[in-house]
């Protein structure tokens, strides 16, 4: 019998410490097919390339490892790479080792969570990682026990349809444990930075404060990364407000006035 074969992408492209750590920890899991962005594109989320013609440059290929860099998001490597490169379908999909956390509402606009949003959407078992730490060398040797314990068990147990793993790691030297967790409620303040050129004109950065909304909430992953655990949040793409849909059922029942 073959090997899994699992697929791995990221935001910060190819060349990232997070996503060559990460295949280092899986590849003896299985065969490994890296389809990353060539570049950073943090903030792309679920976003695909709808007008720019994209490409695939073969970077590196060795016995159960091929790597693979596109002009494109996050999103568009999973798809290219589900329908160009590999040769059989992946059972799992990986995003990272992500350099930042996405808990709470920044998960809506990870590129990671794109890559496995994209997985989960084509039912594939898929999993992000990140770890709190944005430098370019942060370590992820500590993630390693955690981030071959999770795949396993998904490997063979699989994951719910339509449900995702989004892993968070606090940035320690060890962690407390592991909490399965919700995602909390939060807010982005104070997003924009004005700035004005020399040359005459003004620009803007994208910054921001992110804000704990339920900071004494113990089932949140924020409360998790704060206390020193590793948050799973379970994620799906069915965005659907079920308590919403019971209550409005009576919606149907009104005469709409002519």
């Amino acid at each position: 019998m073959k090997r899994p074969l699992i697929l791995i992408s990221n935001d910060d492209g190819y060349q990232a410490k997070g996503i060559r750590c990460l295949v280092d920890m899986v590849r003896e899991m299985g065969d490994v097919v890296v389809c990353a962005p060539e570049g950073p594109r943090s903030g792309f989320s679920c976003a695909f390339s709808a007008t720019t013609p994209l490409q695939l440059t073969l970077r590196h290929r060795e016995p159960g490892v091929e790597i693979w860099s596109s002009n494109g998001t996050p999103v568009d490597c999973v798809k290219l790479a589900l329908h160009e490169i590999v040769d059989r379908r992946p059972g799992l999909v990986l995003g990272g080792i992500n350099h930042g956390d996405n808990g709470s509402v920044n998960s809506h606009y990870s590129g990671t969570m794109g890559v496995v949003m994209e997985g989960c959407m084509k039912y594939i078992p898929s999993v992000a990682y990140s770890l709190c730490d944005h430098r370019d060398d942060a370590d992820f040797e500590p993630l390693r026990p955690y981030v071959k314990r999770f795949n396993r068990q998904v490997l063979d147990e699989g994951l719910p349809k339509g449900v995702c793993l989004n892993v968070n790691f606090p940035l320690a030297e060890s962690f407390r444990g592991v909490k399965v967790c919700r995602m909390a409620h939060g807010t982005w303040s104070n997003e924009v930075t004005k700035c004005h050129h020399p040359r005459g004109y003004d620009y803007y950065w994208m910054v921001g404060h992110y804000v704990n909304d339920e900071p004494q909430r113990d089932d949140t992953d924020n409360w998790a990364l704060q206390h020193g655990y590793v948050a799973i949040t379970p994620t799906t793409f069915d965005v659907t407000a079920y308590e919403a849909l019971r209550r409005m059922k009576d919606w149907e029942k009104e005469d709409v006035e002519k």
